[in-house]
């Protein structure tokens, strides 16, 4: 088994993918919950994780919300020689962002800041940057230099410089953000990254992979392909749906124990890496968590008991003739206050909680998103 395992790491290593480890930091939640903050930061900035998936507006703003369970990032380098940040690798949005050496927020304190002085590289932009929020907004300016993820450089990337932003950020294991959704969704009418490495020759299929541990180290993102190190079976593959900027695909329903109970006559969803929960319809996570028992919170949470964690069934996305199951131990999540339900009311949106469950890749040049069993 163990040289099947190097066989396989020499695979992918000879054909040229490259690997970003990811860290599962803590959540804002939790240190937010050890400060005793939690409660006054959720009423302060409502959770509408659908807001970034809204028509644009004619002032090219890109909506944003308080996530206080995101937990992933990995670290990219910005400049010459690099300045190193801890990224969130986000599927539902296309610019790359960081805080710079001039923000005036005391959030940016807590957060690596980028020195562009410092960069023999850079060059200022001419556009500004702006991030919208419930309650307030981030703004800054633009610029290009290279990038550095793993071993491999981007050059001239376009990138947001942050000189101001909204409180909830200082409580995030991140100091930006990187997004991989399609061009379409820039902001600043840039080439996101990943575009920009493969028009560049730097990877070898015009594809990306994530394999989200539930541990604090062992999550990935593979650039250039995917990996059969990090998943059982094979990839079953889902067409996009619809012509839209983001990983959109089409569920059939939701079922338990054989019963539609969401989505049924098919529904909409967007896969993405930037949202901590699975997200749907109020009517539908309403059934959801009846099913399961679940005793609705003030802020969106159901609560469930922990102890009885084990007795709840399995929960099985029916998308393009495949079936996915998320046991309990997939979505229900435990913290200082107890256990909840991973489901959460907006618009149908696939996030961690069912990507720690399914090695998720997006190919970009087949227009499909593939989901297999993680290891």
């Amino acid at each position: 088994m163990k040289s099947a395992f190097v066989l396989l790491a020499f695979l992918a290593v000879s054909q040229g993918l490259l690997r970003i480890p990811l860290m599962r930091g803590k959540s804002a939640r939790q240190r937010l919950e050890e400060r005793g903050l939690f409660e006054e930061y959720r009423r302060t900035f409502p959770y509408n994780p659908s807001a970034k998936f809204l028509p644009r507006n004619e002032q090219s703003v890109v909506p944003m919300t308080f996530d206080p369970d995101t937990t992933y990032y990995g670290v990219i380098g910005i400049g010459t020689p690099p300045q190193f940040f801890k990224v969130l690798f986000d599927t539902g949005s296309s610019d790359l962002w960081v805080p710079t050496l001039s923000c005036t927020s005391s959030v940016c304190d807590s957060h690596a800041k980028f020195n562009s002085s410092a960069s023999s590289t850079f060059q200022a932009g001419v556009n500004p940057f702006y991030i919208s929020y419930n309650s307030g907004f981030v703004a800054g300016s633009t610029g290009y230099d290279s990038i550095k993820i793993s071993d491999l450089y981007v050059e001239h990337q376009v990138f947001g410089l942050t000189e101001t932003e909204a409180v909830f950020l200082g409580s995030v294991p991140w100091d930006g953000i990187l997004g991989l959704a399609f061009p379409g969704m820039s902001l600043d009418g840039g080439t996101p990254i990943f575009d920009n490495m493969w028009n560049q020759g730097k990877i070898p299929q015009n594809m990306f992979s994530m394999y989200l541990s539930s541990s604090a180290e062992g999550s990935v993102l593979i650039l250039g392909g995917t990996d059969p190190s990090y998943y059982t079976g094979g990839i079953n593959w889902i067409p996009l749906y619809h012509a839209t900027n983001f990983w959109n695909i089409q569920i059939q329903s939701v079922t338990i124990n054989g019963n539609t109970v969401a989505c049924s006559g098919g529904c909409e969803a967007v896969v993405d890496s930037g949202t901590s929960l699975i997200i749907g319809p109020s009517k539908d996570i309403n059934n959801i968590n009846g099913w399961l028992g679940a005793s609705p919170g003030q802020y969106g949470d159901a609560a469930v008991s922990c102890s009885y964690m084990n007795l709840l069934p399995d929960i099985v996305f029916n998308i393009n003739g495949y079936s996915f199951s998320l046991p309990p131990s997939a979505y229900v999540m435990k913290s200082a206050s107890g256990c909840r339900t991973g489901f959460a009311p907006g618009t149908w949106i696939l996030g961690e909680v069912f990507m720690r469950q399914f090695y998720t890749a997006f190919d970009i040049g087949n227009n499909m998103v593939g989901f297999a069993q993680a290891v």
